[in-house]
């Protein structure tokens, strides 16, 4: 406590009064009132800073639990259609409720930055053209050629940010296929990093 910092600090000096350097009980005293205001301000910022983390953690609190994955797990392929088509996600692996497994659109709760990823999975003998789509306008693509008779893979991702009601799908490409199993390989996944 303050109070034994300064019984410390008398002593300390009474010991030493032989010294040429000694000091008085005023100056002292004009040091310990120094001291507390010094206290007083840092206990003023202190509560300025707990009131600013106190707001970012509620900030943070419910609204930075958003996050979906999920995988197209139909056994078989989607696609191809003459017309783009939403890509609908069957397997649900986690969606604390932004995320609409009936339509395959996420649906952002809140202002800010979210993540997003997506694979595709694909026999060569057709091509395969993905893109993540928000509010209708492309932002990333993969597009897997005709390559003979093999499978492939393709996957991206972006940092988008996001207002509120801003919707973001997968949308399959025309004249294109993808193709899932119970091994998974069509995902799509998507999280908020942080609120604005």
């Amino acid at each position: 406590s303050l109070y034994d910092f300064v019984v410390v600090y008398l002593l300390h000096f009474s010991v030493s009064e032989k010294q040429t350097n000694l000091i008085t009980i005023g100056q002292l005293f004009l040091i310990l009132r120094e001291l507390e205001a010094k206290l007083r301000d840092t206990q003023k910022e202190m509560e300025v800073l707990k009131s600013q983390v106190q707001g970012k953690s509620s900030r943070f609190g419910a609204s930075s639990s958003v996050a979906f994955g999920a995988s197209i797990s139909v056994g078989d392929n989607v696609g191809p259609f003459n017309t783009h088509t939403t890509l609908v996600y069957k397997k649900v692996y986690v969606n604390t409720g932004s995320f609409n497994v009936g339509t395959g659109i996420f649906t952002a709760p809140v202002t800010g930055v979210y993540y997003f990823s997506f694979s595709g999975h694909n026999h060569s003998s057709k091509p395969m053209g993905l893109q993540l789509m928000k509010n209708g306008q492309q932002m990333v693509t993969v597009y897997n050629h005709v390559a003979g008779n093999r499978h492939e893979t393709a996957t991206n991702g972006m940092t988008l940010q996001l207002e509120v009601g801003d919707q973001v799908y997968m949308r399959l490409m025309q004249n294109t296929w993808i193709i899932d199993n119970s091994n998974d390989h069509s995902t799509f996944i998507g999280h908020l990093l942080f609120p604005l």
